[in-house]
């Protein structure tokens, strides 16, 4: 097959892009917000031209002509919608991030789509949708949502007009919603700021809020394997998914011994900012369901913990 992956230079981008590859043709489209690093390996040269079943696009897909242009030039059977801003607290300090990297990208991509008459694609979302609903277990029923960052706004806002695209043009989609996503090639988030500080003060660290935010982070690697599972044949209509770990959460405070642990640093004296979260539109906790996705017999391979030490150990080797 050939398949679209929008976004695909990112972190959990070019992991799916690895795992694709070993059986279909792959375009990716992205602006490089983070640079070419993540699929310099998947191209010919440092130019980032065409390997065999990999091909580049460098354009912003917020714009129509740009994704209309994709469409035109590459019989397309499958979009794997993974562009986004996926940094929450860079998009809280400038909604217009939020609005563009993800709302008018999943436009610009449903257009396309129906145009070409494209009829499959899975969507990168996330827990952010839910809003803060710290008391109540989340299925992907849960009604009452209310999203209460600018990133779960849009994420939300791009279901719904998925969810119309699939009604009126008898598309077919696959919605992830997952919590923190870590592993090699993290870019940003709670491990990288923390190793970040380290090397800089070895003697003390700050923590955002008090130290008790707890989160589940599950590994890319578990991820992406769930992701072309069932992704393998599309579902008629819609289907969502929370996709998470099945053990509990990590603390952010038990996230910072770990990795002060990896590190070998020895005498840390953690400073806590104070409140129960980190910034605003940071939700301290949540529960997740994950009973729906279990029951296609996908499970994770690593606990939350472990995903935060093997992701830190990642990092150390690879030379952050």
């Amino acid at each position: 097959m050939n398949i679209l992956v929008a976004g695909g230079a990112g972190f959990i981008g070019s992991h799916l892009c690895d795992k694709l590859l070993k059986n279909n043709c792959v375009i990716v489209a992205d602006k490089l917000i983070f640079g070419a690093r993540n699929i310099q390996h998947l191209c010919s040269d440092k130019e980032l031209k065409a390997n065999g079943k990999f091909k580049f696009y460098d354009m912003e897909l917020a714009e129509q002509m740009n994704i209309d242009r994709l469409f035109s030039e590459n019989k397309i059977d499958v979009v794997y919608h993974m562009a986004a801003n996926s940094d929450i607290q860079k998009g809280g300090n400038e909604p217009s991030i939020d609005f563009n990297d993800t709302f008018l990208s999943t436009r610009a991509l449903l257009e396309g789509m129906r145009k070409a008459g494209v009829k499959n694609m899975f969507f990168a979302s996330t827990s952010a949708v839910y809003g803060e609903m710290l008391d109540v277990q989340l299925s992907e029923t849960t009604g009452g949502i209310k999203p209460v960052s600018y990133y779960g706004g849009a994420k939300l806002a791009s279901e719904a007009l998925i969810s119309s695209y699939v009604s009126m043009c008898d598309m077919n989609a696959v919605i992830f919603r997952f919590p923190n996503v870590i592993g090699p090639r993290l870019t940003h988030g709670v491990i990288f700021d923390f190793i970040k500080k380290l090397r800089k003060s070895p003697y003390e660290l700050e923590i955002l809020g008090n130290g008790k935010q707890c989160k589940p982070y599950i590994y890319v690697f578990d991820l992406v394997e769930a992701i072309i599972k069932l992704t393998d044949s599309f579902p008629s209509g819609e289907e969502v998914f929370n996709i998470s770990v099945e053990s509990e959460g990590t603390t952010v405070t038990h996230i910072a011994q770990i990795v002060v642990d990896v590190m070998g640093i020895k005498n840390v004296t953690f400073k806590y900012t104070g409140g129960d979260r980190g910034w605003k539109g940071d939700v301290p906790r949540f529960s997740y369901d994950i009973s729906k996705v279990l029951s296609t017999g996908w499970k994770p391979q690593y606990t939350s913990d472990e995903a935060v030490r093997q992701t830190v150990e990642d990092a150390i080797k690879a030379g952050m």
